[in-house]
């Protein structure tokens, strides 16, 4: 499978990096674009400044180019939380999209998205005070009338980013639960 992975609003790490090494000892091709052009953050509100001063139409530019090379051979998008958003916004406007798997992050959708069964496969924490219930369930009544084929799996007493094991809110217990899920949904697509 060719893989589009997006990192958090903390940048591209060494998590991201271990994360598409993972992937690619599976099998997989992995693109790791780094849409902060080399800037990474310590914290969450350092990220937020980076995000914010970058802007959202350029983050989405920059994550436009980085996988219009690839878009024609069919790619999965995947991404970290902020990752997640921007990923989800690509493989909703991709027709040949072959599957969407997303790490603590969603975004709104647009008016209109409509998609032909996409697989799409969410792991957040539970709580998570970025993906709250109500947003989660709104979300997901959203993502099925574009016509995605959504699972949700979550992760009680995770922090946010909770797979990044250099981060207070790494939990190695549901990180190994997620990967193993989400592994097997990317051999199913």
């Amino acid at each position: 499978m060719n893989i589009m992975l997006f990192h958090s609003v903390y940048g591209l790490r060494p998590a991201v990096h271990a994360a598409a090494d993972r992937l690619r000892d599976a099998g997989h091709q992995v693109h790791v674009p780094d849409l902060f052009e080399g800037q990474t953050a310590d914290t969450v509100e350092e990220g937020g400044a980076l995000k914010e001063k970058i802007g959202t139409d350029e983050l989405l530019r920059r994550a436009v180019v980085a996988a219009a090379p690839h878009s024609d051979e069919g790619l999965v998008y995947a991404g970290f939380s902020l990752g997640g958003s921007i990923a989800q916004n690509l493989a909703l406007g991709d027709e040949k999209a072959r599957g969407l798997l997303l790490l603590h992050g969603t975004s709104d959708i647009a008016e209109g998205s409509t998609v032909d069964e996409l697989p799409v496969q969410l792991h957040v924490a539970d709580p998570d005070p970025f993906e709250t219930h109500d947003w989660l369930s709104t979300w997901y009544l959203q993502m099925q009338r574009t016509g995605a084929d959504v699972e949700i799996y979550r992760y009680p007493g995770a922090g946010h980013l909770y797979t990044d094991p250099d981060l207070p809110d790494y939990d190695e217990r549901a990180a190994d639960q997620t990967w193993r899920i989400a592994l097997g949904f990317l051999a199913t697509l």
